[in-house]
């Protein structure tokens, strides 16, 4: 019995440690060498990459063929919540100002990749986020005062399903729109049907993104109190697989995905870039 119940552990193991994706190879990017610099995301078609600066001031496009580098802007939080069309095409990123009284004033602008023309979609307003979801036609999940947050058409409500007056982190909508990928600080990464029921933990990774609609890419990442002292690249499946695609030689952090899947791009803390590419 005893060798019975041994065997039976260890094809648990086994099964939760399972290959989900196919990696291809793993390739320092020729980023300018810069220790602020992070990717804050990756092209749908997996062509050019975008980076900032750790504080998210600045915008460059990186183009992983010719490595040609074009700045976009150097404004002030660009790099926080930029979106790349589904065509890869166009580029939507906020310029933050500050008026008179000091108060923190942001303006949505987005760029034409291909003329650089650039078109101000949300005039300076203190409130970005409300003006963001006015303009989504698709429900969209957002964070407020450590609130999990969801607006569909033009009523928001609180979200929050392990309840109100905890942290939320890095939420985000599945491809097919019925489920809710978020992180609850302390607590590990969740997720829910996105009427906030059906609550599930999927692992103590941070910085989640999802994959296609069962598979979630985030970060292991371990510190000393001070300093981040150890990173990799997880893949996690929301019925139990799991998967390191990062090894200890590369301190990887926050993955952005492709849209094709083929491609997954990470940053160090030290300013360098990687690219993983899947089978």
């Amino acid at each position: 019995m005893k060798k019975i119940l041994l065997l039976v552990v260890a094809l648990v193991s086994v099964m939760a440690s399972a290959q989900v994706l196919e990696v291809a190879s793993v390739e320092k990017l020729n980023i300018p060498q810069n220790a602020d610099s992070k990717i804050v995301g990756i092209a749908p078609d997996g062509t050019y990459v975008l980076i900032s600066s750790q504080t998210n001031k600045g915008l460059q496009r990186f183009d992983l063929v010719s490595e040609n580098v074009t700045k976009l802007t150097d404004a002030e939080g660009a790099g926080f919540g930029v979106e790349i069309s589904a065509d890869s095409k166009n580029v939507t990123y906020r310029e933050v100002t500050y008026a008179a009284d000091h108060s923190r004033m942001a303006t949505l602008v987005n760029q034409d990749m291909a003329t650089a023309q650039k078109t101000t979609l949300v005039k300076s307003t203190r409130d970005m986020q409300r003006a963001r979801s006015r303009q989504a036609v698709s429900p969209v999940v957002f964070i407020q005062n450590g609130e999990l947050m969801i607006t569909v058409g033009t009523m928001s409500k609180v979200l929050s399903p392990n309840g109100q007056g905890r942290s939320y982190l890095w939420p985000s909508l599945s491809p097919d729109g019925t489920k809710v990928l978020y992180h609850l600080a302390g607590n590990g990464t969740w997720v829910c049907n996105v009427d906030g029921t059906n609550a599930k933990r999927i692992g103590s990774f941070r910085a989640p993104k999802w994959y296609n609609n069962n598979v979630v890419v985030g970060m292991n990442d371990l510190d000393n109190g001070h300093v981040v002292t150890s990173s990799e690249i997880v893949v996690y499946t929301l019925d139990g697989k799991n998967q390191v695609l990062t090894n200890n030689a590369i301190m990887a952090m926050y993955p952005y995905v492709s849209a094709d899947g083929k491609k997954i791009v990470c940053s160090t803390p030290n300013g360098e870039a990687y690219l993983i590419n899947l089978k």
